[in-house]
């Protein structure tokens, strides 16, 4: 495989969610999970390629805890977008489990299921414990036979076990779906790029959590890709939180509370839901916390619609990508609904508006990315 970054990315890369989630201040988790479906039909208007749910526990901050079920409340309020997980930590379930839901998925919404698989525990160790509380899942060095195994046992053909005595005995995800989920790997270090390379799938780089490494890892996943039946060639795109506003104050503002949780989660200070915009404007971090958020805020696309698109246009042109997966992380404002989430929603409206003016219609979801 060549060493080069990818091929030349289009004017205006395709848009694709990840969703958290997140739960503010005086917000119930139910309502967060409202206000997200709504995010997720806005999405699929909007002409939007992919919608994803992450897997996190015990954050209060956080309600995307059961991708499954998210993606099947999705899927049922949207016609064409594309709908998955960002991923299910597989340590923490059994994988004839994630094969037969995600399988029940693909059945109610065939062609339109990605099955994003990541191998971090998505919680602290006593939640891990608590998850992994079965013994055999819980064993991380299995990831890659995990992967393996979920991929046959969603297959037609299904999968094989050979027991003790000898007897072979045949293995299928139910229901049997007329087509399988798109599984891609997930990551934030070289390990699962190289493991989706050995195994010809696609591959995600969590450039929205880590922010460094990228060019090395997506180059390793490109130059060591074993080209199969299903993925002929590598598969991948980037990452980023995205504020999005009508100005680039309001921009900044909207972010800093998701900033500040950033640095207490990454700092091991308590987590508390999401704060306000005003909240966050009225109480200091401390010069330790403040240096992570400045640091970080250097990273993200935070600003009016043009400039943050024109940003996109960089980081997919960078990095050789053709769909740029935005984690809308735009807080909400005191006084608005807690039912809803305002800053993301505009967000989406406003990025999707100043891409698609660039000339580039949005591409059905049907439509495979050739990144």
């Amino acid at each position: 495989m060549s060493t080069s970054a990818g091929a030349a990315a289009p004017t205006s890369p395709r848009l694709s969610v990840l969703d958290l989630v997140p739960v503010r201040s005086g917000q119930t988790s139910a309502q967060a999970v409202r206000a997200s479906l709504d995010l997720v039909r806005l999405a699929d208007r909007l002409g939007f390629e992919r919608y994803w749910f992450a897997e996190h526990h015990n954050m209060p901050a956080v309600a995307a805890s059961t991708p499954p079920v998210m993606i099947g409340a999705a899927a049922s309020v949207t016609d064409r977008i594309r709908v998955g997980s960002g991923g299910v930590m597989l340590p923490n379930h059994a994988p004839l489990v994630v094969a037969e839901q995600f399988a029940a998925l693909e059945a109610i919404a065939p062609g339109r299921v990605d099955l994003g698989l990541g191998r971090a525990p998505g919680s602290d160790p006593v939640v891990t414990q608590l998850l992994r509380i079965t013994g055999p899942t819980a064993d991380v060095d299995r990831f890659p036979q995990h992967v393996t195994d979920i991929m046959s046992l969603m297959s037609a053909q299904g999968a094989q076990l050979r027991l003790t005595s000898g007897q072979v005995y045949d293995v299928r995800a139910t229901p049997a779906a007329e087509s399988a989920p798109t599984v891609w790997l997930l990551g934030s270090s070289d390990y699962s790029a190289r493991l989706a390379a050995e195994l010809g799938l696609p591959y995600v780089f969590a450039n929205h959590f880590s922010g460094q490494g990228v060019d090395e890892v997506l180059a390793l996943y490109r130059d060591g890709y074993r080209p199969s039946e299903a993925h002929p060639e590598p598969r991948t795109f980037l990452t980023a939180n995205v504020v999005v506003a009508e100005t680039a104050e309001e921009a900044h503002a909207r972010a800093l509370p998701q900033l500040r949780m950033m640095a207490r989660l990454r700092s091991g200070q308590p987590l508390t839901a999401l704060e306000t915009v005003e909240e966050a404007q009225a109480s200091p971090l401390g010069a330790l916390a403040e240096d992570a958020v400045e640091s970080m805020r250097s990273r993200w696309v935070i600003g009016a619609p043009d400039d943050a698109a024109a940003e996109l246009r960089r980081l997919a042109g960078r990095h050789g990508v053709e769909e740029v997966m935005v984690v809308p992380v735009a807080a909400s404002r005191a006084d608005e609904p807690l039912d809803a989430t305002p800053g993301r929603e505009r967000t989406l409206e406003l990025l999707a508006g100043a891409l698609v003016a660039d000339g580039v219609p949005a591409t059905p979801a049907s439509a495979a990315p050739t990144a």
